[in-house]
């Protein structure tokens, strides 16, 4: 007699990739330097057209260009920035701390991950420079710096010479992070 083995169940097939669609666009994360200046200050200006981001003149991108980490498309198009500085004076806790600002994702390129890219890699550069902790502000809701573990905190905890320089029309959240 000869028996049989049971046949897995079949699995539905899996729908192909349908050729139309382009592959998701790579982009790579590097620092910045002064040649982005214009890049970064054109980016960044719908921001401040929406009241997303303080107005910075020219010469602040220019000036603090290397603070900035910058999400390059493959055509060499700077599609999103943030920048890291680090604090020169202690908190009043003793912590060495960092502070993002000038998050901005282009338009296009929102929910395309390019924004956590850009959050992973401060993150891991504030490590990198033994920071203690990274400080932020948003207006808007902070969602990603929220899933990525910052937590909303009282700017007296923020350095103090940091949170002098928040303008307290713009109602802004500091949310901070523990590295």
């Amino acid at each position: 007699m000869i028996t049989a083995t049971p046949r897995p169940a079949t699995l539905l097939p899996r729908a192909p990739h349908p050729p139309f669609l382009p592959p998701a666009p790579t982009f790579s994360v590097r620092s910045a330097g002064p040649r982005d200046a214009a890049g970064l200050a054109a980016l960044s200006r719908p921001f401040v057209r929406s009241g997303a981001l303080r107005a910075r003149p020219f010469h602040v991108y220019a000036w603090h260009a290397t603070d900035f980490l910058v999400a390059e498309g493959p055509d060499g198009a700077l599609e999103g920035c943030l920048a890291l500085r680090v604090q020169p004076e202690p908190t009043s806790e003793g912590w060495a701390t960092g502070v993002v600002y000038n998050f901005c994702v282009a338009r296009h390129r929102q929910g395309s991950g390019l924004g956590a890219r850009l959050l992973g890699a401060a993150l891991t550069q504030g490590r990198s420079r033994s920071l203690d902790a990274l400080f932020t502000a948003t207006t808007g809701s902070g969602r990603l710096f929220l899933r990525y573990g910052f937590a909303p905190v009282a700017p007296r905890l923020a350095p103090e010479s940091w949170a002098r320089s928040l303008d307290p029309r713009r109602n802004a959240k500091v949310l901070a992070r523990v590295l």
